[in-house]
Formats: C-alpha cells, sequence, structure tokens
C-alpha cells in the first residue's frame, strides 16, 4: 500500500495574473490531469476552481474488475473490492496522519475544499458493482467505468477573492505560474464528419412507447431515456473544452484527460455534497430552451414552474433521492429546503430542487456516494427497475454519461457533478448525450425536442471549429 514521502501539507497563496485556464494549460495534456471549472457566477456553487495533476496512483474499473494502477513504475494490483471503497482504503491509508503547515489563517484554510485526495470519474457504468442489471446494451468504450487519482498537490483559486493556492505535501516543488505556457494547440480541434444520433426520430419514439407500456403495466413510475450523438474529429480537446465552457457557463463544468480518452463536460448538476457532515444533493428535473427575446424567456420560465407534468416528474426523483441520502444520514435529518426552483444557463431553465441531511458519525461521505449511485435524477424511479428498462433500449451502454466527476478530500469533503451536457473523446470520435425523464404523460415528440435543446449549445458550436 502506498504511504506518502512526507506528513506535512503546506498551504500557500500564490502570486499570478494569469487566467486559471492558462495555469491549467500547463498540464492538461497529461494523463489524469483534472480540472474543477466553476464556470460563470453561481456564487457558493461555483465559488472554487480545483486542478490537480500526476496522481501518485489511480483507481481504474472495467468490466467487474478494480485495478491499482500506479502509471509511473507500470504495475497494476488486482483489488477484491468495489471501486469507491477501494479509494476509500488507499486514501485512508496515505493521508490519515498529516498535519498542516501555513502562514495563512485557519478561518480562510477552513472554507477552502478539498485541498489534496482523490479525484476523477465515476462512470454510469460504475453502479453495476452495486447493483445486478443486464448486460444487453453494446460496450463499445475504452474509457473505464471508474478511473479516480490519489493526488499529493493541488492549486485552488477563490474566485470571490481572486486568490489562489498551492497545496502540497512538502516534498512536492511549489507550484510556478511563470512556468505556465501560452496556450498553442499543436492541431487545433476540429470536427472530421457530421453527428450522427444513434437512434432515429421514429426508434427514439418507439422507444418511448415501449416505457409507456412499462409504467402503464405498473413498472415503474418514470425512466430517463437518452440518445447519444458521435462525430469524428482531430486536434486538441482542451481547445474545445474552452470554447463550450466559455459559451454555456455552468457551475459543474469539468475536464479530464485519462490515458485513452478526455471527458468535456458542462454540467449545471450537482449530485452529492458533504462539507462538515452536511449533505446535499441537487437534483434538476424539468427544462425549457432559452429564447433570445427577453418576454418570450420569461414566459418559457414561467410556463416550467407551472408545469404539472415536471412538477410531478421532479417531486418524484426528489423521493427517490430522501430515500437514497436517509441509507447513510442521521435519522430525522433529511429534509427539502427547496423544491421547485428555476435555474437558468445559456441554452435552458431547469427546475432544481435541494435535499439536505447530515451524515452518519460512522458513515464516510464515498459510503453516500456508493449508496445512491447512480443519479436518481438521470435513471428513474423505481431506479433499479428503470436502469434495467434503460439498457433494454438504449442501443449502447453510458459510460461516462450520467456518472460522476468528483473530488474527495483528505478532510472528508466530497462534491460531485452529474455528467450531463458531457462529451467523451476517445479514438478520434466524439460521443455526447442527451435525454429526459419519461412519465405517463410525457408527449413523445416534445420529448425528442427536449434532448435536441439540451445540445443546442454544444453540436452546432462545436461544428464551427475552427
Amino acid at each position: 500500500m502506498y504511504s506518502p514521502q512526507s506528513t506535512t501539507l503546506l498551504i500557500e497563496t500564490v502570486n499570478s495574473e494569469l487566467p486559471f485556464s492558462t495555469l491549467f494549460s500547463r498540464v492538461a495534456h497529461q494523463p489524469y490531469a483534472l480540472l474543477f471549472d466553476s464556470a460563470g457566477e453561481y456564487g457558493e456553487l461555483g465559488r472554487f476552481k480545483i486542478m490537480v495533476w500526476d496522481p501518485v496512483l489511480c483507481i481504474e474499473s472495467r468490466g467487474g474488475k478494480t485495478i491499482l494502477v500506479d502509471h509511473k513504475n507500470h504495475t497494476e494490483q488486482h483489488l477484491d473490492i468495489a471501486p469507491f471503497a477501494a479509494v476509500k482504503q488507499c486514501q485512508l491509508a496515505a493521508f490519515s496522519a498529516l498535519t498542516i503547515k501555513s502562514d495563512i489563517v485557519d478561518e480562510i484554510i477552513q472554507t477552502l475544499p478539498f485541498l489534496i485526495g482523490s479525484a476523477g470519474l465515476a462512470g454510469y457504468d460504475t453502479g453495476r458493482f452495486y447493483e445486478r442489471l443486464p448486460q444487453q446494451a453494446e460496450d463499445d468504450y475504452q474509457c473505464p467505468d471508474f478511473a479516480v487519482g490519489l493526488y499529493e498537490q493541488a492549486l485552488i483559486q477563490d474566485t470571490k477573492t481572486g486568490v489562489l493556492y498551492n497545496c502540497r505535501l512538502s516534498h512536492r516543488p511549489p507550484f510556478l505560474p511563470s512556468h505556465a505556457p501560452v496556450y498553442e494547440p499543436v492541431t487545433p480541434f476540429s470536427l472530421t464528419s457530421s453527428w450522427q444520433a444513434n437512434l432515429s426520430k421514429q426508434d427514439y419514439i418507439q422507444a418511448l412507447e415501449k416505457i409507456h407500456q412499462y409504467l402503464r403495466a405498473g413498472d415503474c413510475y418514470q425512466v430517463n431515456m437518452a440518445q447519444r450523438f458521435s462525430a469524428q474529429y482531430h486536434g486538441d480537446e482542451w481547445q474545445a473544452f474552452q470554447l463550450l465552457s466559455e459559451a454555456n457557463g455552468a457551475p459543474f463544468s469539468a475536464f479530464m484527460r485519462l490515458p485513452d480518452a478526455c471527458i468535456l463536460s458542462i454540467s449545471p448538476e450537482r449530485f452529492i455534497a458533504v462539507r462538515n457532515g452536511k449533505v446535499e444533493t441537487r437534483p434538476i428535473k424539468g427544462t425549457r430552451p432559452r429564447s433570445d427575446d427577453k418576454e418570450a424567456d420569461q414566459l418559457r420560465a414561467q410556463s416550467l414552474l407551472a408545469a404539472e407534468k415536471d412538477r410531478a416528474e421532479n417531486l418524484m426523483i426528489v423521493d427517490l433521492l430522501r430515500n437514497d441520502l436517509s441509507k447513510h444520514c442521521q435519522p430525522h435529518t433529511v429534509k427539502v429546503p427547496a423544491l421547485f426552483a428555476l435555474e437558468s444557463y445559456a441554452a435552458v431553465h431547469h427546475m432544481v430542487s435541494t435535499v439536505t441531511g447530515e451524515l452518519e458519525v460512522n458513515s464516510c461521505p464515498l459510503d453516500l456516494m456508493a449508496g445512491a449511485f447512480p443519479g436518481g435524477s438521470i435513471t428513474g424511479a423505481p431506479k433499479i427497475r428503470a436502469m434495467e428498462i434503460i439498457e433494454e433500449l438504449e442501443p449502447h451502454r453510458r459510460n461516462v454519461y450520467c456518472g460522476s466527476l468528483f473530488y474527495y478530500g483528505f478532510r472528508q469533503d466530497m462534491d460531485s457533478s452529474i455528467l450531463i451536457r458531457t462529451l467523451l473523446a476517445e479514438n478520434g470520435t466524439l460521443h455526447c448525450w442527451a435525454g429526459g425523464g419519461i412519465v405517463l404523460d410525457s408527449d413523445p415528440i416534445e420529448e425528442y425536442q427536449e434532448t435536441l435543446d439540451k445540445v443546442a449549445r454544444i453540436l452546432p458550436l462545436l461544428e464551427r471549429l475552427p
């Protein structure tokens, strides 16, 4: 088991006027470089940007197997435990004895997220480690189902104050902004084919008719059905992410490079956050496209908030998540402080609710995440039956889509996204997904159009590059 060369964690301020994206560009092409990019102005939701790179080891999972990977020494070790438990075990062994040394006042240090710890991908199919599911959809990906690094260093920006913090174990050299290069992609990003969906419009509508049969039969109350869009590309994925992030602005934007894939996410949705034992999840259910006409845009927002179908759909998932959180929260602490709130983004309006709780004393945030995985807002209810129907009707596995990019700091703080509005780049192919929750009174034509609305600020934008 890995143990660090030092147990002193240094936290230092960094002087730099460079944009955070420029600093990340210094490491953006390294495997396991990861940026949590809170693009846009979203108060506490988007207050901090975090970048990590050069992990000491990685935990990867695929096909029901969990592997501890040391990329530097090219060694692998098979583990007989599920991936979230593996992360918990490795981090506890590595960082349980750390002491913090810093000239920064403790009050400020307490506001900072993460510092160092574990971060990475838990794809949708990580759920197969925790639930028995059929295997019908095609798995045509190189990207692992789960890929998380253990990091001894991080750079954090407080967007509220503009201050940069370098957090690192004492044997790691300080991050020097002066070494950040001027960003110039070797090969500019561009698509080399048009987008192709894995379902025709008629196929999608027929799948929804099948879901309606299941709903009428009482199999479930709601099923999240998605389609995948794919195109060929060449060039630099980091350049594509920067364009998408700037155009969309979302509080859970993130970029992660893996040895054989890249994840480009402009997600607006939090999965689960834990801070000082306080738990929060923020499911999104209900969507309307934005309009350039201010009055029409306002009418669409009001229509969403008043829609009986969307409110019912949102409430179903709130109830599911209340149940999921209760598995590892203290009795009687799970609450719903905000129900049916409006959040507006570049392409769409969303209906968002907030569910909170208090973590059980003997539970770890990763236990909570494993118990709620994947997020109910992108499966349906009841969750397992909905996932079985998804596996039957979607032609391809979801892989990263509807999974999560997350961090788990050594102080047991955690935050995580739901990977919607997310692209996977691998083998010269770019995949992007969109879907929606289907209930008994869903209109198939409207639901199909909603999937197009959700990628309206993604697919056309990339078509215009270079």
